[in-house]
């Protein structure tokens, strides 16, 4: 008698192990593809943002003596943001797609000409527009980051997350000329 209650109480704890087991897996999952899928919503938003730079340059190489450096650099990321595949690559590349075009932006006010030009206006405002839609889904897809990183470094789904391959994903940040404010000009 004495030996199936100990088999039946090493049944309890087995079945229990592995229900936790399973639990924490499918934890571990539904977050990763939370973080996929609010990526893939910004990632729309990002490729038409990076759809807007080849005609923000053919706007901008009809007036004389603009940046040309910053112009190629903004190409090169366009290129690379369009052939990466992985996720924290396009993150990384976007971050460093909105700083360009912020410094893209600001440069463009020492150019009084090119600002006067209605197409350069119209695709201004048409990146103006692609920046709100982002900073939208961007605090969505932060907040998912989080609590992916958190879930993974979490006891006890840390013992099951570094085996199963997952890292930390990187945020998709705000550049320090977003984060400026100098109040409002006439």
């Amino acid at each position: 008698m004495g030996i199936i209650i100990a088999f039946v109480i090493l049944g309890v704890i087995i079945v229990g192990i592995v229900s936790g087991g399973v639990a924490i897996y499918n934890r571990l999952v539904m977050l990763k593809y939370n973080v996929d899928k609010n990526f893939a919503n910004i990632d729309v938003i990002l490729k038409q943002r990076v759809d807007e730079i080849p005609n923000l340059i053919a706007v901008v190489k009809k007036t004389q003596g603009y940046e040309e450096s910053l112009l190629n650099q903004l190409t090169e990321l366009r290129t690379a943001f369009l052939s990466s595949r992985s996720t924290d690559e396009k993150v990384q590349l976007a971050n460093e797609v909105g700083k360009l075009l912020n410094s893209f932006f600001a440069v463009s006010e020492n150019y009084p000409e090119l600002k006067a030009v209605e197409s350069f206006r119209t695709l201004q405002l048409r990146v103006s527009d692609l920046e709100d839609m982002l900073s939208d889904r961007r605090e969505l897809y932060n907040e998912s980051v989080n609590m992916y990183n958190i879930g993974i470094h979490e006891m006890p789904a840390l013992l099951f997350a570094r085996p199963m391959g997952y890292t930390d994903k990187p945020l998709l940040h705000i550049s320090e000329e977003e984060k400026k404010y100098d109040g409002i000009r006439f």
